[in-house]
């Protein structure tokens, strides 16, 4: 019988939450003028924040999802399914952020996005739903940081403010909708140094460090992030990569049938922290990491591991 330890630790996830409306399968593109159908349709939440608090949500995962919500059809819906952080969230007289998606053939994707309330999340709405002093293992893990504009415009100042309340910072942000340029690199290094775990893709991580390699731009990274940082390449089917100033990892991913890739990037940070929430190695977050990714890309409806499997995967280490 495997017991769950106690944790006092929470982790709270800032950042993007919209609606998700997919539709499959597009094979060709229209004329304009005319209509398509489509053979199947799903409403969903979504956002960075979205999927990965759904996730700590089927975890069972000390969390809160930090962020704020519009004023129209959607907002009650949307608040529905967060109702542990929903009550805390501002709400801005504006549509609520939407994202329209197709699918190929091929399962690639296109993508459509308004900007709704989103870009009106500001560093005084995030702070204001955040306790004055973190508890012992307290981390914050921030979303979206492109898509979030008007806090974005104020990171610098808002990861300060959290490790002055003692906070550890995990940073997701996505890839830049205007594509990377020196001038987005010459802003991350302003917040780099207060960031304890950059949590990006493959592509993601080399163009934020403008390298050729992910061993060269996991150092160059990491020389400007916290003491002690992690620096996380998710690698898709590769699984995942972790350094730190004395270690490199890299945590292979199983076989699985793929069927639904949307927030597989989320679900992987969902499960690396948790991991760390409950004061568990980086070998042991990789691991996490992977496994609920896994779970999630290839079940529909979506499921994830109970929280035995996963601390079954500590016994074995």
């Amino acid at each position: 019988m495997i017991t769950r330890p106690d944790t006092r630790a929470t982790l709270y996830v800032v950042g993007n939450i919209n609606v998700d409306l997919i539709m499959s399968t597009l094979h060709a593109w229209p004329k304009k003028g005319t209509e398509a159908m489509l053979e199947s349709s799903s409403l969903r939440p979504g956002g960075s924040a979205g999927n990965c608090a759904l996730a700590l949500s089927a975890l069972d995962v000390p969390h809160r999802l930090v962020a704020n919500q519009g004023n129209d059809q959607f907002t009650g819906w949307l608040a529905g399914l967060f109702p542990e952080s929903a009550p805390h969230w501002p709400t801005c007289d504006c549509e609520t952020s939407l994202t329209f998606g197709v699918t190929h053939p091929d399962h690639e994707r296109t993508f459509f996005s308004n900007q709704g309330h989103i870009v009106r999340l500001s560093m005084q709405d995030v702070l204001a739903q955040l306790p004055e002093n973190a508890q012992p293992g307290d981390w914050v893990l921030l979303c979206g940081t492109w898509l979030c504009t008007a806090l974005y415009a104020d990171y610098p100042q808002l990861l300060s403010a959290l490790r002055t309340r003692g906070y550890r910072v995990a940073i997701d942000s996505g890839w830049p909708p205007e594509d990377w340029s020196d001038t987005l690199r010459t802003q991350a290094a302003q917040w780099l140094p207060f960031c304890d775990a950059l949590l990006l893709n493959e592509v993601e991580t080399l163009g934020l460090a403008d390298a050729q390699t992910l061993d060269a731009a996991a150092q160059k990274l990491l020389a400007q992030m916290a003491e002690n940082a992690f620096c996380v390449a998710k690698c898709g089917p590769d699984g995942a990569r972790l350094w730190s100033t004395d270690q490199a990892l890299h945590q292979h991913a199983g076989p699985v049938e793929v069927v639904d890739t949307i927030g597989a990037g989320d679900s992987f940070n969902a499960g690396f922290l948790s991991a760390l929430i409950y004061g568990l190695p980086p070998a042991t977050a990789l691991q996490w990491g992977v496994r609920v990714a896994g779970c999630a890309i290839s079940s529909s409806p979506r499921r994830y591991p109970d929280w035995q499997s996963l601390f079954g995967l500590v016994e074995k280490l």
